[in-house]
């Protein structure tokens, strides 16, 4: 029996102070727009877009058709949807694989570290994850730091890991145990 999947189903929101995760909607289509067509953004992560038809096709292939742990990030006060944010899992082994992207003109405000923060809450206290791991693409530091903030601990770097936009990359690889979130909460607490 597969309770991952329930458990996602019935964590389809995740509140946070300022910003909401939430499923991804085809309504979303022109807040992800204007972050997926800015080459600035998609960069590291994937071609950008080059009409609101080829969102809507990524939204429907991707974020619709299997939706389970893929979540925009939706700002509280003014409920527009700056980012995404993604927690791959593998149930057999207890590990879980985190990934984001994250409008530029949003960047450097702490929303992608509170957004990591209530995905590796949900992963460890909810799904029972053992281990949350990320990659980054190594031309691009930025991400990293969001990794470190978040806990995570340098584990390597995966030389010529993939082809993207037909360059061979370096992937490094961060990632956090339950244990090491546990103690990181539990002092974040105590100062609270």
């Amino acid at each position: 029996m597969n309770h991952t999947a329930l458990k996602f189903s019935t964590y389809q929101q995740i509140e946070g102070e300022r910003i909401l995760l939430r499923p991804v909607k085809l309504a979303d289509a022109e807040d992800m727009f204007e972050y997926a067509s800015n080459e600035e953004t998609t960069r590291f992560v994937f071609e950008a877009h080059k009409n609101l038809e080829e969102t809507k096709e990524s939204i429907a292939s991707f974020f619709l058709k299997s939706p389970f742990g893929k979540y925009a990030i939706v700002l509280k006060q003014t409920n527009k949807m700056i980012g995404t944010i993604d927690l791959r899992t593998e149930e057999e082994h207890k590990k879980g694989e985190l990934g984001y992207t994250l409008h530029q003109n949003y960047q450097g405000h702490g929303y992608m570290t509170e957004a990591g923060y209530l995905i590796l809450d949900f992963g460890f206290q909810i799904l029972e994850l053992e281990r949350i791991a990320a990659f980054h693409d190594a031309r691009n530091p930025a991400s990293g730091k969001v990794m470190q903030r978040l806990g995570m601990k340098y584990e390597g770097t995966l030389r010529k890991n993939r082809v993207h936009k037909g360059q061979s990359v370096d992937d490094i690889c961060y990632a956090i145990l339950k244990e090491e979130y546990k103690k990181r909460f539990d002092s974040i607490t105590k100062k609270m």
